[in-house]
């Protein structure tokens, strides 16, 4: 009954905002790209050149996720050679890396807006074997309408953090009928598997498939990007370099408190901070001053003559943070000294890299396990304590790489996930059975 509700919320809002949602696009030329698939009117032409097998459309809303279904693209591919890929975003961020990395091999959209007559007209045109949900993309609408529509729904790579399961079961009574009508759920951990059997979604359909995050990892290491950005950061081969990676409002102050003190023991020493929103670089650019340090965009390091003099940098770019963290002698995840689930520490760890975050990890609690376990990560639960271990961890380099080096290896270990996964998406391709 709750999800009927929904679902009539969703076609009154639509008609109600109707007006809204169509001067928004011509008064904006910024929204008007792309905005008819917005509505559900997809490019089948383009959809049709890709060829009659088997469909499955993946829906990523992260730029993170977009990389997953490219590792989930190219596992189903080895089983179903014909395979044909339409990949959603929501972003034009996650647009325009998913066109980079599919190029002609999926049909690359924008996601329906979440309203019955526009996910009703998209899925209808385009008629998946499979929709795939990655992470905790739980869109009631599109579950519903592909449940009519007999197409199989998949939540794949599944997680759901301790952070928020208290939160979903409370509203179990709207979860569960959703959760009945999905064929597969492909978690990432047991305890994700517990989490989404708590919120109603019936056993029998639950796997546990592991992170294919991971297997993206070894595959993204180019040696070349350490080469790269020490050029552009003017950074000397072991010079000590600390990077803040994803990091939220907060935790700027206590970084720079913190590379504070570590200065006055490592003068040399180079910070570079990656916010999680590139919005905030100015309000970040402002607190570095404040702080008392000089800093630099890392945009404003291009170009002939240009050499990095600021023991502050700060990344406003999109999609380096990955190879950036190839010359970090240490790195830090942000959205963990505050309590925002943390952040992915294993993208440091591929390169070798020691990874200090806070207590706040409830999103890659399975990720921090495999470093904790293998001593690649450490768990600090303010500044000074974080201040205590960089200052460590540069004053004891061999011990420092010794560690890293057994967390990179347990990230390599850690590899095949995604062809777990393919495999239990492609078995929903047989005869549709709930």
């Amino acid at each position: 009954m709750l999800i009927q509700c929904y679902a009539i919320l969703g076609w009154v809002l639509f008609y109600c905002l109707a007006p809204l949602l169509l001067w928004i696009p011509l008064s904006n030329p910024r929204y008007r790209v792309h905005f008819r698939e917005r509505l559900g009117l997809l490019p089948l032409r383009r959809l049709k050149a890709l060829g009659g097998g088997p469909r499955f459309w993946i829906h990523a809303v992260s730029l993170g996720e977009v990389k997953v279904a490219e590792a989930f693209a190219q596992a189903i591919r080895r089983h179903v050679p014909d395979a044909v890929f339409v990949v959603s975003t929501i972003t034009p961020h996650g647009r325009r890396l998913a066109e980079e990395v599919f190029r002609e091999q999926a049909l690359v959209v924008h996601s329906p807006l979440d309203a019955a007559p526009c996910v009703k007209r998209a899925l209808k045109a385009v008629r998946p074997d499979v929709l795939v949900l990655l992470e905790t993309e739980i869109w009631p609408l599109w579950v519903a309408a592909a449940d009519r529509m007999h197409i199989r729904t998949a939540i794949v790579n599944g997680r759901i953090s301790a952070r928020s399961i208290k939160r979903y079961v409370k509203l179990r009574a709207f979860f569960r009928p959703v959760l009945e009508r999905i064929s597969l759920f492909s978690m990432i951990t047991a305890a994700d598997r517990d989490r989404i059997l708590a919120m109603g979604a019936p056993r029998e359909r639950v796997v546990v498939s592991g992170n294919a995050k991971y297997d993206l990892l070894g595959k993204s290491i180019r040696p070349e990007d350490a080469e790269r950005f020490r050029r552009l950061l003017s950074v000397d081969e072991g010079q000590p370099v600390v990077v803040a990676g994803s990091t939220r409002t907060g935790e700027e102050e206590t970084l720079l408190k913190t590379f504070r003190r570590v200065r006055e023991v490592f003068p040399e020493a180079v910070l570079v901070i990656a916010p999680r929103h590139l919005e905030r670089v100015r309000e970040i650019e402002a607190l570095v001053k404040r702080s008392g340090f000089s800093c630099e965009l890392r945009t404003g390091l291009e170009g002939p003559g240009r050499r990095r003099t600021a023991p502050v940098v700060i990344l406003d770019t999109f999609g380096e943070l990955f190879g950036l963290y190839s010359i970090a002698t240490l790195a830090f995840c942000g959205a963990s000294l505050v309590p925002l689930g943390g952040q992915n520490p294993l993208e440091p760890a591929a390169w070798g890299k020691m990874v200090l975050y806070g207590p706040s990890m409830d999103d890659f609690s399975d990720a921090r396990a495999l470093l904790e376990a293998a001593g690649a990560g450490e768990t600090v639960h303010d500044g000074d304590e974080l201040a205590e271990r960089i200052i460590w961890h540069l004053a004891h380099p061999e011990a420092s790489g010794e560690r890293a080096a057994k967390g990179r290896q347990a990230v390599l270990q850690n590899l095949a996930a995604a062809e777990r996964h393919a495999l239990e998406i492609v078995k929903l391709t047989g005869p549709f059975t709930l």
